[in-house]
């Protein structure tokens, strides 16, 4: 059994207020999830906007260069580019992988105007291997301003998300649960 100070868990909001909350290392930060709330990751499929329930691990970070510098994270980093994308393509073979713009497949771009992915951490969901119609691009990322729902990512505040950046390792289990906290 895993010490419980390294498991960052996500919990939704009860009721039918959307967000949640993300619970580690006896912090609560708010969060914002999918726009359909959480569903059990085994009924996850592409473009249903929920966010997957399961046990998952953080893999690696990826930045945008130009905005952060100096990330305190042990975890492995890669800077983005403007030809950073990820493959959201269920008929491709680059399904739910970063990839270099332009593609041949349908592709999110990870250079954004805004802000939302100037930080991701990307997640072992659907990655081992990935199966076409089962959800990519689920990520924790920085929320918009309001915490206004995501596609299906986990999204925090940068100030937050930088807070539990510094205490994230390869031990660490990241806990989604359908149902809110007790």
């Amino acid at each position: 059994m895993k010490n419980t100070e390294h498991i960052l868990r996500v919990f939704p909001n009860p009721g039918p207020e959307p967000g949640g909350l993300v619970q580690f290392r006896g912090k609560s930060y708010p969060c914002a999830l999918g726009k359909a709330g959480i569903r059990p990751g085994s009924l996850k499929s592409e473009g249903d906007h929920s966010t997957p329930s399961g046990l998952f691990f953080p893999k690696r970070l990826l930045f945008r260069p130009d905005r952060i510098t100096n990330i305190d994270c042990p975890l492995c980093q890669a800077p983005l580019t403007p030809k950073s994308g990820w493959c959201d393509d269920p008929a491709s073979p680059d399904y739910n992988r970063l990839v270099a713009l332009p593609h041949a497949a349908r592709c999110e771009t990870l250079w954004r105007d805004d802000h939302v992915y100037d930080l991701i951490l990307t997640i072992s969901h659907n990655d081992r291997p990935a199966v076409p119609g089962k959800g990519s691009a689920i990520f924790f990322h920085i929320a918009k301003e309001n915490f206004s729902p995501t596609e299906g990512c986990v999204a925090l505040e940068e100030k937050d998300f930088l807070e539990i950046l510094k205490a994230l390792s390869q031990e660490t289990l990241i806990r989604i649960h359908h149902n809110h906290r007790p």
